[in-house]
């Protein structure tokens, strides 16, 4: 009983994560818009990762208190993810967000956990019960209801442009993140991203210095990039690299989905409209991550080939 207890307790604590990880990740697209037209992309994400650094070192040592030198044995690997989840996907993004919408930007994006499932059953022979699969499809449904406000063929209608070409390499580059964070288990979570953050950092510093002094920038500004320097930078993605260490990239991409809904959720709060057709959307975005989760092969590491 004592077993069954703590993998009960362990199992709702990393849904309680990834559930943050999304929602934390949605005040990004929120707070972004204020801090997008007085920063570059290059200034945007070195800004945020500063801050980040500057919390991840302190909470990894209070936290873990890693064998540090250990850590840094595996530079090579979190330099990787460093360049691809730290400063690749973000910067992807910001400049996504200057050549197509906010809605072309999100409906792409909604394709990054079928992706990540289908590269994850391929690359880490990842398996999957039927209801992950349907928890997927019902939470796609969701998604689409959402972003099209109930019509799912205003898909097809949209133009699509540079912008939305650049937000297909920008979940592919995070599907490839995920995928390798995988690869990072037997290091600290923590200290792992304080340290691809710090070297994504360094990457990137010769392209801060060159692109000018951003500085003052207005209060709104700083709020949110101290909002996405602390939320979306450090617990996100401690929560993140928690769930893909406890039951896979595949499972835990279906997550994502609740990206879009906590999205219209902070919108609603901040005085937009929302209809009926967005609501029954979030429900079945819920319904689908509902169902992943209650999946029974919890707990079970996938199958690798040696």
């Amino acid at each position: 009983m004592v077993v069954e207890g703590k993998f009960i307790m362990n199992k709702r604590k990393v849904y309680l994560f990834l559930v943050l990880a999304n929602l934390f990740w949605a005040g990004n697209y929120i707070f972004g818009k204020l801090v997008v037209a007085e920063l570059s992309p290059i200034q945007m994400t070195f800004c945020r990762w500063l801050i980040a650094v500057c919390l991840l070192f302190p909470i990894a040592q209070w936290v873990e208190k890693p064998a540090w030198k250990a850590v840094w044995k595996n530079w090579p690997l979190l330099l990787l993810m460093g360049l691809l989840g730290v400063i690749g996907y973000n910067l992807l993004l910001y400049e996504a967000l200057r050549f197509t919408t906010s809605l072309n930007a999100s409906l792409v994006n909604a394709m990054n956990p079928a992706l990540i499932v289908f590269c994850a059953a391929l690359f880490l022979k990842e398996r999957l019960s039927k209801y992950s699969v349907l928890g997927l499809l019902v939470s796609l449904v969701g998604v689409l209801l959402v972003l099209t406000k109930g019509q799912p063929g205003f898909i097809f209608q949209m133009a699509y442009n540079a912008g939305d070409l650049l937000m297909l390499a920008a979940i592919s580059v995070w599907t490839t993140y995920s995928l390798l964070g995988r690869r990072a288990k037997g290091i600290p979570p923590i200290a792992a991203i304080a340290v691809s953050a710090l070297l994504g950092l360094l990457v990137v510093l010769p392209f801060f210095l060159a692109s000018g002094n951003p500085f003052p920038l207005s209060g709104k500004a700083v709020i949110g990039i101290v909002y996405i320097g602390i939320f979306p930078s450090v617990a996100s993605f401690i929560f993140w690299n928690a769930g893909i260490r406890e039951i896979g990239a595949s499972r835990s991409s279906i997550y994502m989905n609740l990206i879009t809904v906590f999205t219209a959720i902070l919108s609603v709060l901040m005085g937009n409209g929302i209809e009926v057709s967005q609501i029954i959307g979030g429900l079945l975005v819920f319904a689908g991550v509902y169902l992943s989760a209650n999946n029974r092969s919890f707990g079970r590491h996938p199958r690798r080939d040696s």
